[in-house]
């Protein structure tokens, strides 16, 4: 497909498409390099189905592993014809856990821990969960002190979290509002992480450093970002939620936005060469509803001013946000929107909210550098195929000399896109 301007969008290369449906029904996509050629492998999650996942968190039922060009590569487990969807997080991640430069798989599974090699998906290592509902999502964190991240944060849906080390032997319990997905950095520089877990900081000891002045309901995203631009000294939280808030790593509150009626989801990026520093876009969710639900995209800048919102005539309320960088020679990132309903499908906005590329299906979508090109590609996927685009020409047969790492982004994978900006 030629790469050529339409209606003030561009198209972008059509890399081809594999056949996902040996997975089964209600997969969420998980992206990394499971066999080491240098090229990542598609690994869809299916969650058992027969709970209310608003209140009860999800367990893996099947895995499945795909190369991109149409391979399927392992299964393990069976798929339900009747699984549960995709309103929570599914317990899974790729991540090297043990060091040796090959990513394993890891995952929950019948109501156990389980390392699985991620070439082969036999299992390496099955540990008991710390709890019964210890499996809402799993967070790779280095709360030790080691060479690199080995320790996991495990929480149940709402209420509590447990973090364990590489042995899984349980390091701290926590009780309080964690939100969605947790995120941790070492914010103090000492080579242990601290947790922005929903609303409180914590040490690496899991004790509290600090809350957020009085906000409600739960966080539902997490961003880490240099808002000035430079680069440079200790990142600011930037925080989605009932309002979107900034602090600074010792808990001063440095804004508030809250001319929105729920900050769904918040994409920190660099949208815009005409203001200083970066921005912050987010996710209105106007209306509740499959009748007469409504969303709108809206930007701040680095100091929570409004920059513009979105006047939305379509309907549709369930869309996510994300901050894509590099996907094509533009120095500038771009607003990732999907799930929008309404008839719009995945799109590319600029920082003026500008569509810069529209995506010619429809469905989830992830993004990753899949070949070690230097390039983010888009991958779309339904319940029957995963459709693989680039900002430009790609031969998915060929990839990088080494295998690839995995990126903290993509070893963070959660519904509730967060991240780091730095």
């Amino acid at each position: 497909m030629m790469n050529s301007e339409h209606n003030g969008t561009s198209i972008p290369f059509d890399l081809g498409n594999v056949d996902i449906r040996a997975a089964g029904k209600g997969c969420k996509m998980l992206v990394g390099d499971l066999d080491g050629d240098g090229r990542m492998e598609l690994l869809m999650v299916q969650p058992i189905g027969g709970i209310d996942a608003r209140y009860v968190p999800y367990q893996v039922q099947c895995l499945t592993a795909f190369d991109l060009e149409g391979h399927m590569l392992w299964q393990r487990g069976m798929p339900d014809p009747e699984p549960g969807g995709p309103g929570a997080d599914y317990p899974a991640q790729i991540y090297d856990l043990d060091g040796d430069g090959h990513n394993e798989v890891l995952c929950v599974m019948n109501d156990q821990f389980f390392v699985l090699d991620g070439k082969s998906g036999n299992v390496k290592e099955a540990y008991d969960l710390p709890a019964p509902d210890a499996h809402d999502c799993i967070i790779i964190a280095n709360l030790s002190g080691n060479e690199y991240p080995s320790d996991i944060i495990l929480k149940n849906r709402y209420h509590k979290m447990w973090a364990v080390d590489r042995k899984f032997e349980l390091l701290w319990e926590y009780e309080g509002n964690p939100g969605h997905f947790p995120w941790v950095y070492d914010f103090d520089g000492d080579g242990r992480d601290e947790v922005m877990a929903g609303y409180d900081l914590l040490n690496y000891d899991g004790k509290k450093l600090w809350s957020c002045q009085p906000l409600e309901d739960h966080a539902d995203c997490i961003w880490i970002a240099h808002t000035d631009g430079q680069k440079e000294g200790v990142p600011h939280i930037v925080i989605g939620g009932s309002v979107t808030v900034m602090y600074d790593w010792q808990g001063v509150e440095l804004w508030r936005y809250e001319d929105s009626i729920e900050s769904q989801h918040i994409a920190v990026g660099n949208y815009r060469d005409d203001l200083p520093g970066c921005q912050i876009a987010g996710l209105d969710r106007i209306i509740r509803g499959d009748e007469a639900g409504k969303d709108g995209l809206f930007l701040l800048d680095q100091n929570g001013q409004e920059i513009w919102k979105e006047d939305r005539k379509s309907k549709g309320w369930l869309t996510i946000i994300d901050t894509v960088r590099q996907w094509d020679e533009n120095k500038l990132d771009y607003i990732l929107a999907y799930r929008r309903g309404g008839g719009v499908y995945p799109t590319l906005y600029d920082g003026w909210m500008n569509p810069v590329v529209t995506f010619p299906v429809d469905g989830y979508v992830v993004h990753a550098d899949l070949l070690g090109s230097g390039r983010e590609n888009i991958v779309i996927y339904d319940e029957s195929n995963a459709y693989l685009f680039s900002s430009k020409k790609q031969d998915v047969s060929q990839g990088a000399s080494k295998p690839l790492p995995q990126t903290k982004r993509l070893y963070s994978s959660t519904l509730y896109p967060g991240g780091e900006w730095l």
